[in-house]
């Protein structure tokens, strides 16, 4: 299986639990052992990679803004094209564009992805019952493209993927590790960064600065 295979299923379960007039979104980025993979919860119609009319790559944030504030000052994507995404509106990114962006994420190895990929139309609070029926399929993920770490934003994310109850507040920079088809990941757990989450970016941003150091000081020195 890759994860064009793991696309259809995604697009399927769109059908199920997401808006009808949205598409699935999907991944993206360094999908050969990225240094880091970021798993957020689902994507909303701010995406407009969502639309059906849109033909180009249908991955996460693209048209948004806030999430670009927090891999920059990673130092996770290039100022010039930063400086693009702040100034440009939503509407304004092309399929192009997009592409550009996601070249820069895959340049610094690092992948995007969600937990959940049903597209809503906002940014709703979904059970847990419907991103459990994504578990499985992540973790597919994870097989496929072997990251040196998983990074999994928020609470409820956190808690469904690692299996047992997580509050981020309790457990920063705490590493866990869970093994998924004979193979262990690391995982650590760190605030959600935008929406309403937004206020807590700056402990995001350390956090991931701390796991960056510990982690892949080897890999981002090479």
């Amino acid at each position: 299986m890759n994860l064009q295979d793991l696309n259809r299923e995604y697009d399927k379960l769109q059908k199920k639990y997401g808006a009808k007039e949205l598409d699935s979104i999907y991944n993206g980025g360094c999908d050969d052992h990225p240094n880091i993979c970021f798993v957020f919860m689902n994507p909303t119609s701010r995406n407009i990679a969502s639309s059906k009319e849109w033909k180009g790559l249908k991955s996460p944030w693209i048209g948004t803004k806030n999430i670009w504030d927090l891999f920059y000052t990673l130092h996770l994507i290039d100022q010039e094209l930063y400086s693009k995404i702040k100034q440009m509106k939503g509407s304004e990114w092309t399929e192009a564009f997009a592409e550009e962006v996601y070249h820069n994420v895959e340049k610094h190895k690092y992948f995007i992805t969600n937990l959940g990929k049903c597209t809503q139309i906002d940014a709703r609070e979904l059970p847990n019952s419907v991103y459990l029926k994504y578990l499985n399929l992540l973790e597919k993920e994870f097989e496929i493209i072997k990251p040196t770490v998983i990074i999994l934003f928020g609470n409820q994310v956190s808690s469904i993927v690692l299996g047992q109850k997580i509050s981020v507040s309790q457990v920063r920079k705490k590493p866990f590790t869970k093994k998924i088809n004979g193979t262990e990941y690391k995982f650590y757990s760190v605030y959600y960064p935008v929406g309403n989450g937004r206020f807590n970016i700056e402990k995001s941003i350390e956090d991931i600065k701390w796991i960056i150091d510990k982690e892949l000081e080897s890999e981002t020195n090479r």
